[in-house]
């Protein structure tokens, strides 16, 4: 129906008046669920149980989240490659899927503040040659790397004789320096900990980091309100010893193994 330029003007001087109340939109509406993107196959921060269940060091952050917040939370497992193209098309709402906050992504997407620190490591032969980084980039060493990572980005940057193996699994990873297939793996340092933890006979790992990092919650660019809860949240949870209470459910162990070797915990 064609409304006359006496309806039209009519309007337009109640809205002036605030006579009018329209609908707004509502981004970040408390009842809307929080889509939080994580691949699921890094413990002990994200994870799955025997059941299928989501769990882990992020699961939990995510659901302290969604109370902090009073908004149901819904993980979306999927690739870690996959998380930021699913974040920039609008598919989830934030990542929490243990992400370095580097340079590179920021030209993507948004960080919160940090909320871990970390930094690469190498596991290597337990009889090998590798002492450090330096003795990394050389011919005839093979390295592996998982795809989509800060340790594939490191090597993109900074190897030119070595030969890079990349693989989607860290676990595969892992194998081929086991098998002595491979003469190093370049991962996170509780990673590379673990892995050389649970092959002592053939592996070993060269914990001290060579890159320092941080961990981040990612955010769509441009969601500053989204990004204020998020920082607020990170505050009064660390605040509240929320990071201590999962380090002790998590890794209690190795953090106690971290402490007697001298290297800082994480949270």
């Amino acid at each position: 129906m064609k409304r006359t330029w006496f309806e039209i003007g009519w309007m337009f001087m109640a809205l002036l008046l605030g006579w009018v109340a329209l609908p707004l939109a509502q981004a970040d509406d408390p009842g809307k669920p929080l889509i939080i993107g994580m691949e699921l196959n890094y413990p002990p921060f994200e994870m799955t149980d025997a059941n299928g269940t989501p769990t882990g060091v992020g699961v939990d952050m995510a659901h302290a989240l969604g109370d902090y917040l009073h908004r149901p939370i819904t993980i979306e497992n999927m690739p870690f490659e996959g998380l930021i193209p699913a974040l920039k098309t609008g598919r989830i709402d934030l990542i929490i899927s243990s992400m370095t906050a580097t340079d590179e992504r920021r030209k993507s997407i948004d960080f919160s503040d940090p909320y871990l620190s970390t930094g690469l490591s190498i596991l290597v032969k337990k009889n090998g040659p590798i002492q450090s980084i330096a003795d990394v980039d050389k011919p005839g060493v093979i390295v592996v790397l998982k795809t989509g990572t800060t340790s594939a980005i490191y090597a993109r940057d900074h190897f030119k004789n070595a030969t890079v193996l990349p693989l989607q699994q860290d676990t595969a990873c892992a194998l081929e320096v086991v098998q002595g297939k491979a003469d190093a793996f370049i991962y996170d340092q509780m990673s590379i900990y673990q892995f050389s933890k649970k092959h002592p006979d053939t592996t070993r790992g060269l914990l001290a980091p060579f890159q320092h990092e941080s961990w981040a919650i990612g955010i769509r660019k441009g969601n500053t309100d989204l990004e204020k809860q998020v920082n607020a949240f990170l505050a009064d949870f660390k605040a509240r010893k929320g990071f201590d209470a999962l380090g002790d459910k998590y890794l209690k162990d190795d953090k106690e193994a971290f402490r007697q070797m001298g290297y800082p915990f994480y949270f």
